[in-house]
């Protein structure tokens, strides 16, 4: 027990009723018990808003009012307080209606003894306590459930999903009425990872944790780890919850990229090194071959050196290509709006979409975003990709989209096409040198294009997706 006596509030308009507690609490234990008396229903409602009492006791009936009045009193104020209501003899409609109003007993007040008001107040107050546990403990879930981070999803035995927080309906990009639809399996790119997925959680009851491919509401892939155990073991509810780890996947290629990058130029320098100079040496044979005078009057000869001599300016004009995309650039940088540069861009490949027939969606931010630059050189980039994009889609049904933001302290410029999308396993070789799927191209457009992004502290990644079109996102850091 408490160590101040349990603060009592009786409404009741009867005083002998009154007495008649205080005698019966007098004699349970002296000075456990405090005892206030409201004599009207008025009173008692004055009582209760000074908020100091333990417990109450009420009467049914209080002139024109009735206990159920008090009981309503305390959910317009919404507070939560143990109410043994006292009703006259025979009333069960009127105990089972003060019940569910939320009462938490009722005490019949002609067959009110000691033992039975200790029992009844000791009840109505461990009952109290053990609610307010149960819905502390429901405000520390839903805070969490709420609040957190992390994508927290619940299903069924069925695995259906009954709940999902705000994180996960803003990251999968579902209203909540859409994502309690959904099957579990829905959310997985791969249909082999939710059936593993699911086979683990049916056998085990849990899953630890693994890394598997999820899908928004409009296909976008995800990167997660799912950490998932049986929440309620006999209602058979299931808690997954899930880290998104798409931008660190996404960071850990960039970096990838940036390694290959640099040893990219250091093999293309190597390369130079290594081929110039035995080049050189054939160009020069070739040249003293060319004046022997047998050779001269030759014409058979003389198509055969046009032949090597052509080739080896071929190689020496692709080795320093291959040097220009991937070393270190000067640059000559200033402020630029980073909607000033992609206008630049689509300025420059107008022609191009008039003769495509292809349509430009312009989603650009306001104000305008300030990046440190080489206008000439981003402005390169940006070309490189916008010409890819045109390329893939078919005439007069391509829509290039066209998308600027701010994301925390960098500008971000999205590319975005709807032509034939990049198989998955060729996007990974993108940006190699030589690496191309046009008959006529030199596989180091976009090399260059990373390099000139790369020096100027920006990254470049690529969404794609056969079918549906590829995605080039650019950030670059802002002013």
């Amino acid at each position: 027990m408490s160590e101040r006596p349990i603060q009592i509030l009786m409404i009741d308009d009867d005083e002998d009723d009154f007495f008649l507690v205080t005698e019966l609490l007098r004699d349970i234990s002296p000075g456990q018990y405090t005892l206030e008396w409201a004599s009207t229903y008025q009173k008692g409602v004055e009582a209760i808003e000074r908020k100091a009492h333990d417990i109450f006791l009420v009467d049914y009936r209080l002139g024109p009012h009735t206990g159920l009045d008090i009981l309503h009193h305390l959910q317009e104020m919404q507070y939560s307080m143990p109410v043994i209501m006292l009703t006259g003899k025979g009333d069960y409609a009127i105990d089972q209606e003060a019940m569910k109003a939320g009462a938490y007993d009722y005490l019949v007040k002609g067959e009110i003894t000691a033992d039975l008001l200790e029992r009844s107040i000791r009840y109505a107050l461990d009952e109290y306590k053990h609610l307010r546990t149960i819905e502390e403990s429901e405000k520390k879930y839903f805070g969490i459930f709420e609040k957190a981070h992390d994508l927290i999803i619940l299903a069924d035995c069925d695995k259906n999903i009954i709940d999902a927080n705000p994180a996960a309906l803003r990251r999968l990009q579902y209203q909540k009425d859409e994502i309690l639809k959904l099957h579990l399996r829905d959310l997985f790119t791969i249909q082999e990872q939710s059936e593993q997925f699911l086979n683990n959680i049916s056998n085990d009851g849990a899953t630890g944790v693994q890394e598997y491919e999820f899908k928004t509401r409009d296909s976008k892939k995800l990167f997660v780890l799912i950490n998932a155990v049986m929440l309620d073991e006999a209602e058979q509810i299931f808690l997954c919850v899930i880290q998104d780890i798409t931008e660190k996947k996404r960071e850990e290629q960039e970096k990838q990229h940036q390694e290959k990058f640099v040893i990219t130029g250091r093999i293309a320098r190597v390369i130079a090194h290594e081929v110039r100079n035995p080049l050189t040496n054939i160009l020069l044979a070739v040249s003293q071959f060319k004046e022997e005078e047998d050779v001269a009057a030759n014409d058979d000869s003389g198509l055969y050196t046009d032949i090597i001599e052509r080739n080896c300016t071929r190689i020496n004009q692709l080795i320093t290509e291959l040097l220009d995309s991937t070393r270190m650039i000067e640059l000559h940088t200033a402020e630029h709006g980073i909607n000033q540069l992609i206008e630049n861009a689509l300025k420059l490949s107008q022609d191009r979409m008039q003769l495509h027939e292809m349509r430009l969606n312009k989603q650009l931010v306001a104000p305008d975003i300030k990046v440190n630059a080489d206008d000439e050189k981003v402005v390169i980039a940006f070309l490189n990709i916008i010409i890819n994009a045109i390329e893939a889609m078919a005439p007069g049904k391509g829509i290039l989209t066209v998308t600027t933001r701010r994301n925390q302290d960098k500008a971000q410029v999205q590319i975005s096409d709807n032509g034939i999308g990049i198989p998955e396993e060729k996007l990974s070789r993108l940006f190699d040198p030589f690496y191309t799927n046009k008959a006529k191209g030199t596989g180091l457009g976009l090399t260059s294009t990373q390099n000139i992004l790369l020096n100027h502290k920006g990254t470049i990644h690529v969404d794609s997706e056969q079918g549906k079109g590829t995605t080039f996102t650019i950030t670059l850091p802002a002013v």
